[in-house]
């Protein structure tokens, strides 16, 4: 059952009950990148990921299942992250890759690819004149970042989204921080990915716990995903986490330096 996010308990304060969770049992990590392993930045390109989480995050891959499951390309998260040892679901576990080199894409949205350009020219033309506002083409989804576009310019974003996915068959809209997401309009997301990666690792039993740390709406399907079995962990930067806003995990961090310090001590798990 969601939760108010201001009443979730902190996960590093309460470390001891998760660490009572793991005792004597395998323990699969999932984690978000911007805003969780990095500071969300103002353009997508520059982000970086700080030398000190990159070592957590490859001390805990060392001794853990360890999974980058993101809104980004897949590529381009690899390249920010820079370690060989992890799987990787990019564009919301649409696209996959395995520490062996093998490649995993959703077939039913393969027909959503094709188009994936004329969507991305469209965007275009009817973004240009907003101010900050662009289109981010990926394997099998288009996000309109407006961070920086000023307030009274966002309606038009939300105008210019909504009428692509009136005029393009088959697609959905799926709001995040300060981006909307045009994805296939099927059943998948952050959560669907998280469950077949723990069934294609064999670390779908009960001997398996699962961890899921993410900070946007999109991750709330997987905190959803592993309720019961598994533990989700909030990161509550308070940008879009109001008074009334809830979510399904069971904990929070603060932010990606508390992020590090949690990673550390689940390597030592």
């Amino acid at each position: 059952m969601p939760h108010s996010i201001g009443d979730l308990p902190s996960a590093l304060e309460n470390f001891d009950q998760i660490a009572r969770r793991l005792d004597g049992r395998r323990l699969a990590v999932f984690l978000d990148f911007d805003g969780t392993l990095a500071p969300i930045a103002e353009r997508p390109e520059k982000a970086r990921l700080a030398p000190a989480m990159r070592a957590a995050v490859a001390d805990l891959a060392a001794v853990h299942n360890t999974a980058i499951i993101s809104g980004r390309g897949r590529e381009d998260v690899r390249t920010l992250v820079g370690l060989d040892a992890l799987t990787y679901a990019g564009d919301h576990g649409f696209d996959i890759s395995f520490p062996d080199g093998g490649i995993a894409h959703n077939i039913d949205c393969e027909p959503f690819h094709a188009v994936i350009g004329d969507i991305t020219e469209r965007l275009e033309k009817d973004l240009a004149a907003i101010s900050g506002a662009f289109a981010e083409p990926k394997w099998a989804s288009v996000a309109v970042h407006y961070r920086q576009t000023p307030a009274a310019e966002t309606a038009a974003v939300e105008t210019a989204v909504k009428a692509v996915i009136a005029d393009f068959d088959g697609l959905r809209l799926t709001p995040g921080k300060m981006v909307y997401e045009i994805q296939p309009d099927f059943d998948w997301n952050k959560g669907k990915a998280v469950q077949w990666l723990l069934e294609k690792t064999g670390l779908s039993g009960p001997g398996v716990v699962p961890v899921y740390i993410g900070d946007d709406v999109t991750d709330e399907d997987a905190f959803a995903a592993i309720a019961g079995s598994g533990i989700g962990i909030f990161v509550d930067d308070q940008e879009n986490s109001g008074p009334d806003r809830t979510s399904a995990a069971n904990y929070k961090l603060r932010n990606p330096d508390e992020v590090e310090l949690l990673l550390r001590k689940l390597a030592a798990c």
